[in-house]
């Protein structure tokens, strides 16, 4: 196990390329963060000139690939970084420079046990795609057909395991000082991130995903996945079809090929919607480099082709019947039933007042009704929303932070493609069917029936376990209660520790060095 100087080490070092991007400042002068935090941000900054403007994109591509994705993730918290570092750190790009093509064939050759030549009949060395966990390349296999090639860059499984424990170290300790770092739930965050990360880095896992999604969306007309070569896949190796079409932010490129744009945009909203409310799993990572268009020439609006699947969210049948009341309540007004449902959900500690909350939930809510999304600011919506969950002590739900930040970006690609288009009124129809084609007297009955159906095959199997648990009186007596007794090792402590972190920082700060001749900060 990693000690804490190396952890205190490792978060020195991170800490002064963020204060040379200026993106320190965010965190040592917010109003929230406890005092040993700010004394190990003045730690990290001593001796280095910090920029006016931060640039918080820039700072996490030099720390490296988990912090690429840290930052990926931040950006859908307002309520953490504030509007401004949320604006930064959407342009975050996850590009790299290229790996030697060497070393990338000899990656595919060990992990499939055979010559490149034997796979493929050629493959272009010049890669197409450059990221922090892979690189993509361009090939055509021995029966003609191109693909595209996905490969793990070498190492980068370790590295990330090696930052992310890092990460939940400092998580874990964040989250102790209780207050509003308990609140927000730091370590669920950051296992979130792992669960992400771990995803993305085994491409059998994105492969799954990727014809999960497809017979998710068999039947909707306008969307589909490509097909994945599975005798060209592994972990470290993906091999799908190779698309032919239009980045869906080319905008001039779709208009000469007659795409109706205003109509791509809704497509695009109700592939997104039917994914997380109708299948409960739904394409995570939908920005404007991970979707293509086909044209077609029975349809204006051509097919939309996603790609990358790395990043899929999934929410249950539970939550998105919440999911879809809310969005039906924000769109027609109905912030009581919003409400209602926060409670039920227990989103919202019981000891607030139902009515109090809906009149909040009125206040971000009327502003942005019947008006197109060019007139309103997301941001300054989800600032709102994230100041009502600190007025009525609500806790960060981290299985939705994936749904919102898809929001985030399937509302921006589509503004992109219609200024004019309202989210609120493409989702409302949508929402009202599912509602009424779910949650309505037919499906209530149809739920009913099964879950006690269900209920009654169980019992069986139920008996057999109480049996088990409360066998014939007899045999051996009963074991009488042991002692307590307190473990050498245990952590549980009942004061403060910060003050010896912040001793252990200064001697971390003196061996950032000695540690990164060794390769351990690397």
């Amino acid at each position: 196990m990693t000690s804490s100087v190396i952890h205190l080490a490792r978060l020195l070092k991170w800490g002064r390329v963020l204060a040379r991007h200026g993106a320190l400042r965010i965190i040592e002068e917010g109003r929230n963060t406890p005092p040993p935090v700010r004394r190990l941000c003045r730690v990290a900054r001593f001796g280095t000139s910090q920029p006016k403007v931060p640039d918080y994109a820039r700072a996490f591509q030099e720390i490296g690939p988990a912090a690429i994705k840290l930052g990926q993730t931040l950006a859908t918290r307002p309520d953490l970084v504030g509007e401004e570092a949320v604006r930064n750190l959407l342009t975050l790009q996850d590009q790299l420079p290229p790996l030697p093509f060497d070393l990338v064939r000899q990656e595919i050759e060990n992990t499939f046990g055979a010559p490149v030549e034997r796979l493929f009949a050629s493959l272009d060395p010049e890669p197409i795609g450059s990221a922090s966990i892979a690189q993509v390349y361009r090939a055509v296999t021995a029966e003609g057909r191109t693909v595209a090639v996905k490969v793990l860059r070498p190492g980068v499984r370790e590295r990330f395991a090696r930052d992310i424990e890092t990460y939940e170290w400092a998580a874990a300790h964040l989250e102790a000082l209780g207050g509003e770092a308990s609140r927000l739930r730091p370590r669920a965050v950051i296992a979130n991130l792992k669960r992400w990360t771990l995803r993305e880095l085994d491409l059998r896992r994105e492969a799954a995903s990727a014809s999960e999604l497809a017979k998710a969306m068999k039947g909707y007309e306008g969307y589909r996945v490509p097909d994945i070569d599975w005798d060209r896949t592994n972990g470290k190796v993906m091999t799908v079809e190779w698309i032919d079409g239009i980045k869906v932010s080319n905008h001039q490129a779709l208009s000469e090929a007659g795409i109706d744009r205003p109509v791509l945009a809704r497509r695009l909203v109700l592939a997104f919607l039917t994914q997380a409310i109708n299948a409960g799993y739904f394409h995570a990572d939908m920005h404007q480099g991970n979707l293509f268009v086909q044209p077609s020439v029975t349809d204006p609006a051509g097919t939309i082709v996603a790609i990358d699947f790395g990043i899929m969210g999934r929410i249950d049948r539970q939550a998105r019947q919440w999911l879809a009341e809310i969005l039906y309540g924000l769109t027609t007004g109905n912030y009581r039933r919003v409400a209602e449902i926060h409670f039920e959900a227990q989103y919202v500690p019981s000891y607030h007042s139902v009515e109090e909350f809906a009149t909040a939930l009125r206040a971000v809510g009327e502003p942005m009704r019947g008006k197109p999304v060019s007139e309103l600011s997301v941001g300054q919506m989800l600032d709102g929303l994230f100041a009502i969950t600190r007025d009525f002590d609500m806790q960060t739900q981290p299985h939705l932070l994936l749904l919102q930040k898809t929001m985030v970006m399937v509302e921006g690609l589509a503004t992109s493609l219609d200024p004019s288009i309202n989210m609120w009124d493409v989702a409302a129809p949508f929402v009202r069917n599912w509602i009424r084609d779910e949650l309505g007297p037919e499906a209530y009955i149809a739920d009913r029936l099964r879950e006690d159906l269900d209920t009654l095959m169980r019992l069986p199997a139920l008996v057999r376990r109480i049996e088990e648990k409360y066998p014939p009186k007899g045999g051996a007596p009963e074991q009488a209660p042991l002692p307590p007794v307190e473990l050498l090792w245990s952590r549980k402590r009942h004061t403060n520790h910060w003050l010896g972190y912040a001793g252990a920082a200064v001697g971390g700060g003196l061996a950032v060095w000695v540690l990164s001749l060794s390769g351990l900060l690397s």
